[in-house]
């Protein structure tokens, strides 16, 4: 979709009211269902620079209207002031929205650049109780383990999980950034609903283990970052250069210095394939990482995040666009030839761990 085209998208559906609402899709064997795409929403309160409160409430409305239904947060995002955040338009529309938080993920308070993961018992349901509070609900739908503890057995995590379940606290489980043998374990213990983890035309990993071990046990799969961050979108080159110095994006060795420069060389054939479709690169890059449902047979259910409205219905357009056989050959070298990790430290994912 061109520039022109999307402003008449837009617009068409603002005045009409009748948004072409995206499809649906069950998340995982008996989970909840949801819209094909759903919503990221870190960045309405933390990690990408200042935003704009207004606009970012004007925009989970807007995701609604387009049927992006499952919206996603974090007690770890801007120290739980993202779940407040959502917690008007949760009250507003509850019956309407499949709300997914997570626990386990900290901020050392003595370099904000380092993480502290915690899946102790007492831990677990302490931050349960505290998200339940912040959000102003009396059930979360979907509850993950943020990121693993390996000092304390995942079928402990899973279990006080599934004790959570039994008292009302929460509907369905999830986990993120696991392996393959630890999905398994946890599956072993209770249903998991979702696993959530990096996927995109840059991080593909998972690919390997994980998402067959998902597909196998009848997980879905949930892309964070399914945009690069941004950078499948060409909305920045250098991350060093162009954002601001409370940007997380600038800890992340892909988006600075010559990693940098190397990987925004690697957009071309993505951009081949976007001017062939009418659409911009993140519409591609979205609707790449939604194809891999059907590559290999479970749910995928991306969320990108973003702020803007605009966004939100380029992004749900996406949902729209198929990728011939030959537009998946020719991007799907990028991976592969991506110059730095995800993170500084990727101990604390899947792959630091297969």
């Amino acid at each position: 979709m061109s520039s022109t085209e999307l402003t008449h998208y837009t617009e068409q559906t603002r005045h009409t009211g009748e948004p072409q609402r995206i499809s649906t899709v069950e998340l995982g064997n008996n989970g909840p269902v949801v819209g094909v795409q759903g919503l990221g929403c870190m960045g309405m309160s933390w990690a990408y620079g200042p935003t704009d409160a207004d606009e970012a409430r004007a925009t989970l409305e807007r995701a609604l209207e387009l049927g992006v239904t499952l919206y996603d947060t974090a007690d770890a995002y801007a120290d739980g002031e993202n779940e407040k955040f959502l917690a008007p338009f949760l009250k507003a529309h509850r019956d309407e929205v499949v709300l997914a938080t997570k626990f386990a993920l900290g901020i050392d308070p003595g370099d904000p650049t380092k993480r502290v993961i915690n899946n102790d018992p007492a831990y677990i349901r302490a931050c349960v109780d505290a998200s339940l509070r912040r959000l102003g609900v009396d059930t979360i739908d979907l509850y993950y383990m943020h990121r693993r503890d390996v000092n304390v057995p995942i079928e402990e995590t899973v279990g006080v999980m599934a004790e959570l379940v039994a008292a009302g606290k929460v509907k369905h489980l999830g986990l993120s950034e696991v392996t393959g043998g630890e999905l398994r374990a946890a599956q072993a213990v209770h249903p998991i609903a979702a696993l959530q983890s990096e996927w995109s035309l840059f991080s593909r990993d998972i690919e390997k283990e994980v998402v067959p071990t998902a597909a196998e046990l009848g997980v879905a799969l949930v892309p964070y970052s399914p945009l690069g961050r941004g950078f499948l979108t060409g909305s920045f080159v250098s991350a060093d250069k162009e954002l601001g110095a409370d940007d997380f994006r600038r800890q992340q060795p892909r988006f600075t210095g010559d990693n940098a420069a190397a990987n925004a060389a690697l957009l071309e054939p993505v951009r081949q394939v976007a001017e062939a479709h009418e659409a911009s690169l993140g519409q591609i890059a979205l609707a790449w990482v939604q194809q891999q449902a059907q590559t290999f047979g479970l749910p995928v259910v991306p969320i990108p995040g973003t702020r803007r409205r605009g966004r939100i219905e380029e992004n749900a357009a996406a949902t729209r666009i198929t990728l011939t056989d030959d537009e998946l050959a020719l991007i799907a070298p990028i991976a592969s030839r991506v110059a730095g990790d995800r993170y500084a430290d990727m101990a604390f994912t899947s792959a630091g761990r297969e």
